[in-house]
C-alpha cells in the first residue's frame, strides 16, 4: 500500500501521542514482585492483593472460590482484601483485567519479615560445615524465602522491588537462605506444621538509621540532614567516583609492585627457592611479632607432610579467617580466594593435587588497614576423609610489596533512610505475622542513640504496615572481642545490649538473649541454630499466645541491699536460676561509694534471686553482670537452659 506524506505525518503523530500518554491505551495489569508464584500468604488475617493498571481499569481476583473486584485509582494502583484464610495449599489465583494472570503454588501460613545486618544476612552456605546433616535434610516445600535485593534510595519510598522470587527450601536453595531466619522458620514449622514464609530484607554492616523512614527520622535532625545530603545524585556520584579511583589506584600499585607476582618465578610456584625467608608463628597477627604497620602483600608459606592415604585424594584447605584478603595455592595450584576479612577461608583441593610426603601451601595476604594476619583459635588444616594435617605453627614469610594503608570506602547504603525506601517500603502492603530483627553491631561506636532510634523504627514500621502492634522479635548482641579480664563500665557492645533490653518496654516485643553463643574472634558466630530457636521461643509466646512457654532467659528486675550484700531479683526464671556447669557464678562486678568496680562473689539464694557481694565493698551502690564486649564465660541461666541478659543497675 502507498503511504502519502500527509498520512505518514498522521501515523507519526498518533504514535507520538501513544508514547507520551500511555494511559490513552489499555495496559496490562502488573503485580509487585512479592505477589508471585510460590508466595506464602498470612493465615487468619485480611490479606491485601495489589498491583497496577490503567486508571479506572476494572480488576477481578479469584481465589479459593471467592471473587474480589477493584478498579485502578488515578495513581494506577488497585487492591483487594482477601477474607481471612486457613493454612494450606498449594493453591492457584487468577487475576483479570486487560490481561489474564494465573499465580500458582500459593501457600497459606505464617509470614515473617526477617531483617537487620550481617548476622541476619549470613546464609546457610557460610555454616554448611556445621550443619551438613540439616542441610541435606532441608527439603521442605512449606518453608520458603523471598530474598529482597539490596536497593537504596534517599529520595522516594519505592513501590516495588527490582527483582526477587519465592524459593522453597531444599539442599540447594537453602544455602542462600538466611541461616538465622531458616532456623527460626524451621523451629516454627516443627511446632505448628503450617507453611512459613520468610521475607529476608537485610544488608551487612548497616546501622539502624538506614532502615528508618523519613517520618521515623524526624526527631533525629542530624540523621535527617545526612539523608538529605545523600539525596543529591551528583554528590553521591562524586563519592562513588572518588572512592573507585582511589581504590583502583591503590590496587594497581599493589599488584604491579608485588615482587611475588612480577619477579621471575612466582612465589607460589613449588620450584621457587624460599630457603632465605624469615618465619612467623601462625595463627597470629604479624604486628605482634615485630612487623609493625605493614600494609600491602605479605606471602606466607608452609611445608606440610601428607600421609600416603591422603595423597591424590580430594581434600579441603581450612585457613580459618584471614585479615584482610587472601589467595591460596597448594603445590602451585590456585585453590581459592576470599576478598575481605569476615568469611572463613575454606577451599576445595581437587583430587590429584596432594602428593605423598612434602607439600607446599602458599597464602598471599593483602593487608590494607589495621592488623594483618591469621585469626587465632580457628581451624588451620588440610582435611579429607582419610585424615587431617595441622597447619598451625611456624610459617615462612616474605613481603611482596608495601603500600600506604587504604581508607575504607564510603558505604552509601549505610546512610539514614536509604534502605527503608528501597527495601522496606515495598513490603509494607504485604500482610505479615511479625518481624524478626538481628542488628546492632554497626551502632556499637555510638550506643547512646540506639534505644531512641530502635524504638522509633519499631513504632514506625508498625505504622507503615497498618497492622497494629504486630510482634517484633529481636536478637540481643552476643559476646564478641577479647574476653574481659577486669570489670569496666566502658563497653559499646554492653551499652547496645542494654539499649536493646530497654526496648522491651515497647508492647509486643521480645528479645532472644545470645550472650553465651557468640565467638570472641568472629563477628559472625556460626551457631545460628540456637539463635533461630530462641527467636522461635519468643514467637511462641508473643505471636502464638503460648503462656506456658519459658521464652526468655532471666532478666534483671530489682536490687536491694541487706547487710552489705546486694540481693538481685530476676523475672523469666522458669523453674529457677542455675549456674551452668554447676560452677561458681561468674562475670558479676560490684561498685561502692568510691565508684571502683571489683569482681564480686555471687550465689543463688532463691529460684529468682541471687546474692552479690565483695568484702571490700561494705555498702554496694551498683552491680553489673556480663557488662563487656566479650564477658568471660557468663554462666547464669534458668533451668530451661536460657542465659541471663547482661545488665548494669542504676546507682542506688
Amino acid at each position: 500500500m502507498q503511504l502519502n506524506f500527509s498520512m505518514f505525518k498522521y501515523v507519526v503523530m498518533v504514535c507520538g501521542l501513544i508514547s507520551v500518554y500511555p494511559s490513552s491505551v489499555s495496559a496490562d495489569i502488573r503485580l509487585p514482585r512479592l505477589i508471585s508464584d510460590g508466595m506464602v500468604l498470612q493465615r487468619a488475617a485480611k490479606v491485601r492483593i495489589w498491583g497496577w493498571a490503567d486508571s479506572g481499569e476494572n480488576v477481578t481476583v479469584r481465589f479459593l472460590g471467592k471473587t474480589y473486584q477493584s478498579s485502578a485509582a488515578s495513581n494506577h494502583q488497585w487492591s483487594v482484601w482477601l477474607s481471612p484464610l486457613k493454612a494450606g495449599g498449594p493453591y492457584s489465583m487468577e487475576i483479570d483485567g486487560n490481561n489474564h494472570i494465573v499465580l500458582k503454588d500459593i501457600l497459606i501460613g505464617e509470614v515473617w519479615v526477617c531483617a537487620g545486618q550481617s548476622n541476619m544476612v549470613l546464609p546457610m552456605d557460610r555454616v554448611k560445615y556445621k550443619y551438613t546433616d540439616i542441610i541435606a535434610g532441608s527439603a521442605n516445600p512449606e518453608i520458603r524465602q523471598f530474598l529482597v535485593p539490596e536497593t537504596y534510595d534517599f529520595k522516594t519510598p519505592h513501590r516495588d522491588l527490582p527483582s526477587g522470587k519465592w524459593e522453597a527450601a531444599n539442599p540447594w536453595s537453602v544455602l542462600h537462605f538466611s541461616a538465622t531466619a531458616y532456623f527460626f522458620a524451621r523451629s516454627l514449622f516443627k511446632k505448628y506444621h503450617v507453611p512459613i514464609g520468610i521475607i529476608n530484607a537485610s544488608v551487612g554492616g548497616t546501622p539502624v538509621s538506614a532502615w528508618m523512614s523519613k517520618t521515623a527520622l524526624q526527631p533525629f535532625p542530624e540523621y535527617l540532614k545526612t539523608a538529605q545530603t545523600f539525596s543529591n545524585d551528583q554528590y553521591v556520584d562524586s563519592i562513588r567516583k572518588t572512592d573507585a579511583k582511589r581504590i583502583s589506584a591503590w590496587t594497581h600499585r599493589l599488584w604491579t609492585q608485588d615482587k611475588g607476582l612480577n619477579e621471575g618465578i612466582p612465589w607460589y610456584d613449588p620450584g621457587y627457592d624460599a630457603s632465605k625467608w624469615s618465619t612467623l608463628q601462625m595463627p597470629g597477627y604479624w604486628s605482634d611479632q615485630g612487623l609493625k604497620n605493614i600494609h600491602g602483600a605479605i606471602w606466607l608459606r608452609k611445608q606440610f607432610n601428607v600421609p600416603s592415604g591422603m595423597a591424590g585424594k580430594a581434600a579441603t584447605l581450612w585457613l580459618g579467617r584471614i585479615v584482610n584478603a587472601d589467595y591460596a595455592y597448594v603445590n602451585g595450584v590456585f585453590v581459592g580466594t576470599i576478598p575481605y576479612q569476615y568469611p572463613p577461608s575454606i577451599f576445595k583441593i581437587a583430587a590429584g593435587i596432594l602428593k605423598p610426603g612434602d607439600n607446599i601451601v602458599v597464602v598471599r595476604v593483602l593487608s590494607h588497614s589495621g592488623k594483618g594476619g591469621f585469626i587465632k583459635d580457628k581451624t588451620y588444616a588440610v582435611k579429607s576423609k582419610e585424615g587431617t594435617v595441622d597447619l598451625k605453627g611456624t610459617w615462612q614469610y616474605k613481603i611482596g610489596a608495601t603500600v600506604d594503608s587504604l581508607a575504607a570506602q564510603t558505604f552509601i547504603q549505610y546512610k539514614p533512610l536509604g534502605l527503608f525506601n528501597g527495601m522496606i517500603a515495598p513490603l509494607t502492603h504485604y500482610t505479615i505475622k511479625g518481624v524478626a530483627w538481628y542488628q546492632g553491631e554497626a551502632n556499637t561506636d555510638a550506643p547512646q542513640h540506639y534505644h531512641a532510634l530502635f524504638s522509633a523504627m519499631i513504632t514506625d514500621w508498625r505504622h507503615q504496615w497498618e497492622e497494629g502492634n504486630f510482634p517484633f522479635l529481636f536478637v540481643q548482641l552476643p559476646n564478641y572481642g577479647t574476653p574481659q579480664q577486669q570489670p569496666t563500665e566502658q563497653s559499646g557492645w554492653a551499652a547496645i545490649r542494654n539499649a536493646q533490653l530497654k526496648t522491651l518496654a515497647l508492647s509486643h516485643t521480645a528479645m532472644a538473649i545470645t550472650i553465651d553463643i557468640g565467638e570472641y574472634n568472629d563477628l559472625h558466630p556460626l551457631d545460628k541454630q540456637d539463635v533461630g530457636k530462641r527467636l522461635a521461643l519468643a514467637a511462641q509466646r508473643l505471636a502464638y499466645d503460648d503462656d506456658t512457654i519459658v521464652y526468655s532467659g532471666p532478666i534483671f528486675q530489682s536490687m536491694v541491699v541487706q547487710n552489705g550484700k546486694a540481693i538481685i531479683t530476676f523475672n523469666h526464671t522458669g523453674k529457677g536460676l542455675m549456674a551452668k556447669g554447676n560452677s561458681a557464678l561468674r562475670c558479676f562486678a560490684i561498685e561502692g561509694a568510691n565508684h571502683k568496680l571489683l569482681w564480686a562473689n555471687a550465689k543463688i539464694i532463691a529460684p529468682d534471686k541471687i546474692m552479690v557481694w565483695n568484702e571490700q565493698v561494705p555498702d554496694p551502690l551498683r552491680v553489673q553482670y556480663s557488662w563487656a564486649d566479650s564477658p568471660d564465660r557468663p554462666n547464669l541461666f534458668n533451668q530451661e537452659g536460657l542465659p541471663a541478659a547482661p545488665f548494669r543497675t542504676a546507682i542506688r
